[in-house]
């Protein structure tokens, strides 16, 4: 009779690095570390692999999953200008739906029954694990050693010890951190004080823009149906776009986020965010779409990115509404063609320049100088006509 496996959502640090042991001898399964690559840094996969091996993993699956992220996820997120609460451009919350699909095409592979996760009962993420995975593998069972089990990091720790695990339990942040490509997220410590200013160290992907005296950078942004495809006229990849302005957005502070933010279960949580790279682009991207976007269309279009960007939050990336949602975007970007200058500086990116040859700006209808071919003698009764049934409105209260 085959042992069961559990696959388990594998981070390389203290909490699910201890928890593959963990896990195994409560349950008596054998246990699957998967770790994802999302462009967060730090140390590379094949270390992350031995670790998980070394802390008693029976496989461990590593997937280089940037372009994927890039192409399937961030994409899809700048061609809808999703920014939850009109600023966060959902830094975490995208990147969990593509573990979630490494996790369920593991535990298929593996034949296991269980996935784990190392997630809170005061957080997003456990509802965009769970959820996610419910409607990719409904059979799946699921556990949560720090939310299920009240595993503390003191418990950690000394269960790292006992078993002389190969994990450094020395060093501890003040801070949660959370990063990828898109973005970085920073909580908890001395920032659950709403009055507590952000100190230097809790940011690492921006300048401070306050300090930083760097000449402003400009550059040219081209974009193919809402895909930004070079930058000053050298063609990049979509994880490129996001890498290099990351490095020249963040030398100038752009994309610092310190918010109060309303989570899905019901808490308010203060974050701090940087995403320099993805303020630039969605900057840059709504820009060019106020130039190839019908006025109804466009107005249309941002009702659905609201709504668009509290689904990803909210764990809903596989669900119905958010797929057909996802077809309307991608209709919207047709025309969305062209290049956007902008120049950073300052912690601001400012749009300078439009140009695109699906571009619905009249030249000869805007101008008020010679060449104007706006027929004026059409605006008055245009005019009657619109505030008509408000002019009517008005009478009757008079009378009454």
């Amino acid at each position: 009779m085959s042992t069961e496996r559990i696959v388990l959502a594998y981070s390389g640090g203290l909490d699910t690095s201890v928890g593959i042991g963990w896990i195994a001898e409560e349950t008596g399964a054998e246990v699957v570390a998967v770790a994802v690559d999302l462009g967060q840094g730090g140390e590379d996969l094949e270390t992350i692999r031995r670790r998980a091996l070394d802390c008693g993993a029976v496989e461990a699956v590593v997937a280089d999953a940037r372009d994927e992220f890039a192409d399937q996820y961030c994409l899809p997120a700048l061609q809808a200008n999703a920014l939850y609460m009109d600023r966060y451009p959902l830094v975490s919350a995208l990147s969990r739906p593509v573990i979630v699909k490494h996790l369920a095409e593991a535990a298929k592979y593996h034949g296991a029954t269980t996935v784990a996760h190392g997630c809170t009962g005061k957080g997003n993420d456990q509802v965009r694990f769970e959820v996610g995975l419910g409607a990719l593998v409904p059979d799946l069972k699921v556990i949560a050693p720090v939310r299920d089990f009240a595993w503390t990091r003191e418990k950690a720790i000394a269960y790292a010890e006992e078993r002389n695990l190969p994990i450094d339990v020395t060093k501890k942040s003040p801070f949660s951190v959370d990063q990828n490509v898109w973005g970085r997220a920073v909580e908890t410590g001395f920032l659950e004080d709403l009055w507590n200013a952000p100190t230097k160290d809790v940011y690492s992907y921006t300048e401070d823009p306050t300090v930083n005296w760097q000449a402003p950078d400009e550059l040219v942004i081209t974009f193919d149906r809402g895909v930004p495809v070079a930058i000053d006229g050298e063609t990049v990849t979509v994880l490129e776009a996001i890498q290099q302005l990351n490095r020249r957005a963040g030398a100038h502070g752009i994309g610092r986020l310190d918010m109060v933010e309303d989570r899905l279960v019901g808490i308010k949580s203060r974050e701090v965010y940087e995403a320099p790279g993805a303020i630039a682009l969605i900057t840059a991207h709504q820009e060019l779409e106020n130039v190839t976007l019908e006025r109804d269309l466009a107005r249309f279009k941002r009702q659905v990115e609201q709504r668009w960007g509290e689904l990803v939050y909210d764990g809903l990336w596989f669900s119905p509404l958010k797929e057909a949602l996802d077809g309307f975007v991608a209709k919207t970007q047709a025309h969305v063609s062209g290049e956007i200058r902008m120049v950073l500086h300052g912690g601001t990116a400012t749009v300078n320049g439009r140009r695109s040859e699906r571009s619905l700006y009249d030249f000869n209808l805007a101008t008020y100088d010679e060449g104007d071919t706006f027929d004026q003698s059409l605006a008055k009764g245009f005019v009657q006509l619109w505030g008509l049934p408000s002019k009517i409105a008005a009478k009757r209260d008079q009378k009454s």
